[in-house]
């Protein structure tokens, strides 16, 4: 217990004789005496108050130092006499002591703001987030190089440069907008002297606000719809007279109560410049068929005025005609479909002098003209290119065998059937085994019943029968060369075994004079 007390008696006397040491050097060491007792260094901004504690601190019987940080912090002085801010609004705050948020003598980058970003309360603030705001990030208004209190409250603030008005309406944005969503105005346009009804209620304002001028805007009919006036101007200007804002396209005038010619069947959908070229109420159009449709009358006036015989206003190309009843060619399958264009001249209803398919076809006729004109020998109508009736065993080429089975194209290259050969050698040439070397006369050993059965004897179908030796021969062996029709082989020795003739042609070219086709090298002399 003792020596503990004077421990401490020791930091006493020491302390002591620090002071009056300091104190017998005069004023010039008082800061370093203060810098002695100094807990530590400053914050970079109050640096410059290092030698002068009784800035912040006061005399040594103050309890509180809040008034000496006001002196400096004037905005924030503000804020609490005029509960403004997060200072003023802030219960936590208001009545504390600074040094009970912001720590000194940490070192000149220390921490002395102590700022929670996360759990901070922006309802404590002079701008409370709500809507659209309350999910936005704290970058998106607060800049890095700016304070939090200098953070314009003002719309335009934040929102000048995607202002759509372009400063129209100055800067009192709530007036008509909300933080719940930006694009949602609560502008009544009824309050103006134009209220917006029916189809109005749907345009945007810069269909009649371009530019975002909002002041003299013109509330006639014509003065927005003049570029869409589909009456270029010939009806007035009074546009409600027919018209009304809930439909532009329905139409208080009715045509069939009006006027004398009711509108029926596809006159319905007709705009009215089809039939009025002039003012509609000024000029009444004439009302037979041909007034308006002669132009498109495709019979060109050779059927008279009278539409109506053959045509109804439900439908112009449905006609009350029947080809097969009122006329000698019935029509059947695809000719059922065609117009009346494909087969009658435009213009022209004289009944056509010929009915044979070659009248109409010869210019499509794939066979050009080989098979003859009876068309439908083959063909029907019901589909040109299928249901082909065609025997060609009636032809003066026969399918047999494996022909049956092959299709037309094998050997037709094109519609013309007569410009195929009926010869082997012209449709098998490419894939002749022999090369041309056996002649053209392929069915001499082949049939048509299958390529590879075929039946050949060389020793009663030529002059050279096959003995010994030569029997295991292959053709090509002594059929080298292309014969183009009947084979022309010399039978001589000589013509196959000049080249290996050991005797090189002493003893002459009667080879089996010595030799035998049972075994070359068994020499008989004679």
């Amino acid at each position: 217990m003792f020596k503990r007390y004077l421990i401490n008696f020791q930091y006493v006397l020491l302390l002591q004789v620090l002071i009056l040491s300091f104190a017998a050097h005069g004023q010039e060491q008082d800061f370093s005496l203060k810098k002695l007792l100094m807990p530590g260094d400053l914050h970079q901004t109050h640096a410059k108050f290092e030698h002068k504690c009784d800035s912040c601190h006061g005399s040594s019987t103050d309890t509180s130092s809040k008034s000496l940080c006001l002196d400096c912090h004037k905005e924030v002085a503000k804020d609490l006499q005029g509960s403004l801010g997060f200072h003023g609004r802030s219960m936590a705050v208001k009545d504390a002591e600074c040094q009970a948020c912001h720590s000194e003598h940490i070192g000149r980058d220390g921490d002395i703001v102590n700022f929670d970003v996360d759990h901070f309360d922006h309802a404590v603030t002079d701008f409370k987030l709500d809507g659209s705001h309350r999910v936005v990030v704290c970058q998106s208004c607060h800049a890095d190089n700016k304070k939090f209190r200098d953070t314009p409250k003002e719309c335009v603030g934040c929102h000048l440069k995607d202002d759509k008005h372009n400063g129209v309406f100055e800067e009192s944005c709530a007036d008509c907008h909300s933080t719940q969503k930006w694009d949602e105005s609560s502008f009544d346009h009824d309050s103006t002297n134009f209220a917006l009804l029916g189809k109005h209620q749907q345009t945007s304002c810069n269909a009649c606000h371009p530019d975002q001028k909002y002041i003299g805007t013109p509330q006639k009919c014509v003065s927005c719809h003049i570029l869409n006036d589909v009456h270029g101007g010939i009806n007035g200007k009074d546009c409600k007279s027919c018209h009304q804002q809930k439909n532009w396209q329905k139409l208080i005038f009715d045509h069939n109560d009006d006027t004398d010619f009711a509108l029926i069947g596809s006159h319905i959908n007709v705009s009215c410049n089809a039939c009025h070229s002039g003012p509609v109420f000024d000029e009444k159009p004439a009302n037979t068929c041909v007034d308006c449709h002669k132009h498109d009358d495709q019979h060109r006036g050779l059927n008279g005025t009278n539409c109506k015989v053959c045509h109804s206003e439900t439908k112009w190309a449905e006609t009350d005609f029947d080809h097969n009843a009122d006329t000698e060619f019935k029509l059947h399958g695809k000719h059922s479909d065609l117009s009346c264009a494909s087969c009658h001249q435009l213009g022209s209803n004289n009944k056509l002098s010929r009915n044979s398919c070659i009248d109409c076809h010869s210019k499509d006729d794939a066979h050009k003209g080989q098979l003859g004109n009876k068309c439908d020998t083959c063909h029907n109508d019901s589909d040109w290119g299928k249901q082909v009736r065609f025997d060609h065993e009636l032809s003066n080429f026969p399918l047999v065998g494996m022909h049956s089975i092959a299709t037309c194209e094998s050997c037709h290259a094109s519609p013309q059937f007569h410009d195929a050969p009926s010869t082997c050698i012209n449709c098998h040439e490419n894939d002749d085994f022999h090369e041309r070397t056996l002649g053209s006369d392929c069915a001499s050993c082949h049939n048509p019943n299958d390529w590879l059965l075929w039946q050949f004897d060389h020793s009663t179908q030529t002059q050279f029968p096959l003995e010994g030796a030569h029997q295991g021969l292959t053709c090509s062996a002594c059929h080298s060369t292309i014969a183009d029709e009947k084979v022309e082989q010399d039978s001589a020795c000589y013509a196959c075994h000049a080249q290996d003739d050991k005797h090189q042609g002493r003893f002459g070219q009667n080879c089996q004079s010595c030799h035998i086709a049972t075994g070359f090298a068994e020499i008989r002399i004679k």
